[in-house]
């Protein structure tokens, strides 16, 4: 009998090790305050577009915004340090403050304001101007225009009040920091530019709709410009709109070689039910052939891996193929999948010392 204790207490053991083993993945964070030369309209997390001037003002203002609070119970999440993310019952209200930094050595006076955005095939898509919809009629600024020192900062707080009789859905918006410069003797066009903090406010009673996603297809390319590419078909199939970004590792290649990781290209943002594809732009100096492909994405707290045996094509503009996909994501979520594989190893373990007892008998 003392035999089979000591084997139970081994066994108990290794379940337990296992379940730590396997725990949550820690998803990449999103970095500290976008910054935006006058020439040029950024949002915090991800660039809209740059249009350089071909003669930058020696004077050029530079201006940062950042998010300062986040939900409590979003402190894990890293979208929801970046970004206004939150669910909310009609007739609630949030508040959250934002920094604005003048990061020239002028002074400079900034607009802030909220203005309308919209998630359109696969890209969250900023309105123009001060484009509104119902969340910016939701959303108030305890300021509209700051006067800051050179490398001055200033924090504003936003205050968002759902009505009583607001309809259930998903609202997306941003909160802009702008700064303008008059036309001078050396640049004819006045030049403006803006910083901003997204806003993904759903609206709806009860708890938060959950957010998920697949990665239903591996596709290796080649681009126009000769570089080897992975396209990766992903659907949002949760209640909530994701911002995708992740990484791809090669393994296996010719002569055995191993690549990456390669950062996924962001920017891919899905809303509930849509489908896009990601695009890894992988190296130049890639050789052809056959390689095992690794491709993780995530979004905030969500990640799932697919993998697959991909051969690259070798004609710039033509597609590969996958010859052994292994594409499907793990269903589980990591801690599910740490409580299923403890509850096995005990299972075994009862199993184990009952088959044990019988013998000494």
């Amino acid at each position: 009998m003392r035999g089979a204790r000591r084997s139970w207490a081994v066994l108990a053991v290794l379940a337990a090790v296992y379940a730590v083993g396997v725990g949550p993945a820690t998803a990449d964070g999103m970095g500290g305050p976008s910054a935006v030369p006058g020439v040029t309209e950024h949002e915090h997390g991800a660039h809209e577009h740059e249009t350089p001037s071909p003669e930058p003002s020696p004077t050029a203002q530079t201006i940062g915004i950042k998010l300062l609070d986040a939900p409590e119970n979003r402190r894990d999440d890293p979208r929801a340090q970046a970004y206004i993310v939150d669910h909310l019952a009609p007739g609630s209200t949030i508040e959250r403050r934002v920094e604005v930094v003048n990061e020239s050595s002028a002074p400079m006076h900034v607009d802030v304001y909220a203005a309308a955005a919209a998630i359109v095939k696969g890209q969250f898509a900023f309105a123009a101007d001060r484009a509104a919809n119902e969340l910016t009629g939701w959303t108030s600024l305890d300021a509209s225009g700051l006067d800051l020192a050179a490398h001055g900062t200033a924090k504003v707080r936003a205050t968002i009040r759902v009505p009583r009789d607001a309809a259930a859905g998903e609202r997306y918006g941003v909160v802009w920091a702008q700064t303008s410069s008059p036309a001078d003797r050396r640049h004819n066009l006045a030049i403006t530019g803006r910083v901003g903090v997204r806003m993904y406010l759903d609206v709806g009673p009860g708890g938060e709709p959950a957010s998920d996603f697949e990665i239903e297809q591996l596709s290796p390319a080649r681009g126009r410009d000769g570089r080897a590419e992975l396209h990766a078909r992903i659907h949002n199939t949760g209640g909530r709109a994701l911002d995708i970004n992740g990484v791809l590792s090669l393994s296996d290649g010719p002569g055995g070689l191993r690549a990456g990781p390669f950062t996924a290209k962001t920017g891919t943002t899905l809303a509930p039910g849509d489908r896009a594809e990601a695009v890894v732009p992988l190296d130049s100096r890639l050789p052809d052939g056959q390689w095992n492909v690794e491709l993780t994405l995530r979004s905030g707290l969500v990640e799932h891996t697919a993998r697959a045996a991909a051969t690259f094509p070798t004609t710039p503009g033509g597609a590969g193929a996958v010859t052994a996909s292994a594409a499907q994501s793990e269903s589980y979520p990591t801690p599910v999948v740490a409580g299923l594989s403890a509850l096995v190893l005990a299972a075994g373990s009862f199993l184990f010392l009952r088959f044990h007892r019988r013998r000494r008998r």
